[in-house]
């Protein structure tokens, strides 16, 4: 018989655990048996596997490449067995399901909130859990399906048939500074202006970030060296209003800060543009709350129709 046959949902539980913990007596505790019991049982699973799933050291165990091939697995089992459970009681609370939701903070401060809005007034009843971070730990994220959309900068790669991408948008930066900044009283700002002051930028590798540099670069500039990198919105927010640091926002989110009197969009043209994809997987497209969002987020991303035409005329 297949091995796989033999697996259940508690040994799944012991293999992630002993990813965790990397000791067989801490993952025995922790599971409620017998440090023999747990180490026959992983004896069994590499017999059957065939591999040796885990090195074994004086401080513990390793997992082999292997061993790391069958624990991503687990992880993504254990993940759609999560969404399952929280799908099924938000149904059985009467409402319309679970969509889990990855931005990155270039859409954190107005499409995908605004999409969210837009949902919850389509699918009032919705379960909608959301998650900020960085793209290079949303993505892993998707790929296990601990989320169901990630919405972020464009040009992510990933080994998946399964994965699907659409562009949202593209749009221009900005830069932004607190109200009543000595910059914002200008009718006009320059680089030499901006560069006066120092500088609050996202990491390397964000849209704002690259196509701040893209800007520089189209005018022989550099980056000053005397700045302070942030991937927190609130963070960045809280600087620039309690300093006269100037800081790079994309139009969108500039455009909604503004909007909230948290920042003023200073009177500069920048070369450059950040854009904006959307990822999810075609097996989740079925789920009622997922299909919403997904819709909700290719509304607010047109701008004719979106939440950039409606910031701009608020």
């Amino acid at each position: 018989m297949d091995w796989t046959y033999r697996l259940r949902l508690r040994h799944l539980q012991v293999l992630l655990s002993l990813a965790s913990t990397g000791n067989l007596s801490q993952s025995a505790t922790a599971l409620n048996t017998t440090q023999p019991a747990l180490s026959k049982w992983l004896k069994e699973l590499e017999e059957d596997v065939g591999l040796a799933l885990f090195e074994r050291h004086a401080r513990g165990l390793r997992p082999t490449p292997y061993g790391d091939a069958l624990i991503e697995h687990a992880r993504r089992i254990e993940a759609h067995l999560d969404n399952a459970r929280d799908d099924m009681l938000a149904l059985r609370e009467g409402g319309s399901g679970l969509v889990s939701i990855g931005t990155s903070g270039v859409s954190a401060a107005d499409t995908v909130p605004l999409a969210v809005s837009r949902l919850l007034e389509r699918m009032p009843r919705a379960k909608v859990r959301i998650v900020e971070s960085t793209m290079n730990q949303l993505m892993p994220q998707l790929a296990r399906g601990e989320l169901d959309i990630v919405v972020g900068r464009s040009g992510q790669e990933y080994d998946d048939p399964q994965l699907q991408t659409e562009p949202l948008y593209t749009e221009p930066i900005n830069f932004v500074a607190r109200p009543h900044h000595p910059l914002t009283d200008k009718t006009k700002v320059g680089w030499d202006d901006v560069l006066a002051y120092s500088w609050i930028v996202w990491p390397q590798g964000t849209p704002v970030r690259n196509a701040l540099e893209t800007a520089l670069s189209a005018v022989g500039r550099a980056l000053p060296n005397h700045c302070v990198e942030t991937n927190s919105s609130i963070l960045n927010l809280t600087l620039l209003n309690n300093t006269d640091l100037v800081g790079v926002a994309s139009h969108r989110a500039a455009l909604r800060f503004e909007q909230l009197n948290a920042v003023r969009i200073l009177p500069m043209q920048l070369e450059g543009f950040g854009s904006v994809s959307m990822y999810w997987h075609a097996e989740n497209e079925n789920r009622a709350a997922v299909a919403m969002a997904l819709e909700a987020l290719r509304a607010y991303a047109d701008p004719k129709t979106g939440g950039w035409h409606m910031a701009r005329e608020g």
